[in-house]
């Protein structure tokens, strides 16, 4: 293990502001701008790290080396603490590409249960040709996917420096596996792309049944502070875990209703008041393909039963 640090290896400079918010206490996080997944330089989602009196724990590693590079250039700023752990949420472009860096720097990489299912899938091959043409320079023929040092199967705790941390599997939710990282101390919680603040969020071929459930446990518990995967950290987090939830809820409800009256899914969108959420950002672009794809799974789930 180098725990440098720098990683050694020169990655093209991004021109990308980033500027690391302070949470808590130990917590800190990079806010990723609104965009398309290849706009910003790919600079899309959030990324997070605690600072300890032991090490550096960071969470999920942006969508490209040059950018996480940067990142370890912030984070030098504030500490000079080794980088020990880097856990990442889910296995998503636009999260891991920058995993190398912290790879090189002698991190380790910590992914949950189900990310073998992109890593060694063919969309993942194709996502990263495609990203080292349209995020060319900062992805390119040398950025590659990197495996995990350990996959979790169950939720774990971890002690380092004084501060507790939780990594909560959550499992297959927005992704193939998903997992949260609590930091006991200061009650804040990464939630990766389970949870959006203020915005519509982009369900993919997520397991929304599980992700709802997941929700309800969240809105339990008694956050202090909570940053997602994209978007500001919440200001209020109890208000940020319900409004996810009550999406899901709401599109699994009507979708729901198609498909027990056989109701094809362009009459039944066309039915639904959508009110509730078409002001929210992201509505035009993600709703009607979330609501597609909910059809389809719960068309799944009715054939199951």
């Amino acid at each position: 293990m180098l725990n440098t640090a720098f990683a050694t290896t020169e990655y093209a400079d991004s021109g990308v502001e980033m500027t690391p918010i302070q949470v808590s206490e130990h917590v800190w996080y990079v806010q990723g701008m609104s965009g398309a997944a290849t706009q910003n330089e790919g600079f899309i989602s959030n990324a997070g790290f605690v600072i300890t009196s032991e090490g550096v724990v960071v969470y999920d590693a942006l969508g490209s080396p040059s950018l996480a590079q940067q990142l370890v250039g912030e984070i030098r700023k504030i500490t000079q603490q080794p980088i020990v752990k880097l856990i990442i949420g889910h296995y998503h472009a636009d999260h891991i590409y920058g995993a190398q860096v912290f790879k090189e720097l002698g991190a380790e990489i910590i992914a949950p249960s189900g990310s073998y299912q992109y890593i060694d899938s063919l969309i993942a091959q194709e996502r990263l040709e495609e990203r080292r043409i349209s995020l060319f320079p900062w992805v390119d023929d040398e950025t590659y996917i990197v495996k995990p040092d350990r996959i979790l199967k169950k939720s774990e705790r971890f002690m380092l420096g004084n501060v507790g941390f939780l990594i909560n599997v959550v499992g297959a939710a927005h992704s193939d596996g998903d997992m949260s990282l609590y930091v006991e101390n200061d009650r804040v919680l990464f939630s990766g792309d389970i949870i959006f603040e203020g915005r519509v969020p982009y369900l993919g071929d997520a397991d929304t049944k599980f992700w709802l459930k997941t929700l309800e446990q969240m809105e339990m518990q008694s956050l202090q502070g909570l940053v997602p995967g994209h978007g500001a950290a919440a200001k209020d987090p109890a208000k940020t875990v319900q409004l996810t939830r009550r999406y899901l809820a709401f599109i699994r409800e009507k979708m729901a209703a198609a498909v027990d009256e056989l109701e094809p899914f362009d009459e039944a969108y066309q039915q639904i008041n959508w009110s509730a959420f078409e002001n929210l950002p992201a509505f035009n672009e993600a709703n009607r393909k979330n609501a597609y794809q909910v059809y389809l799974s719960l068309e799944a789930e009715a054939l199951e039963d």
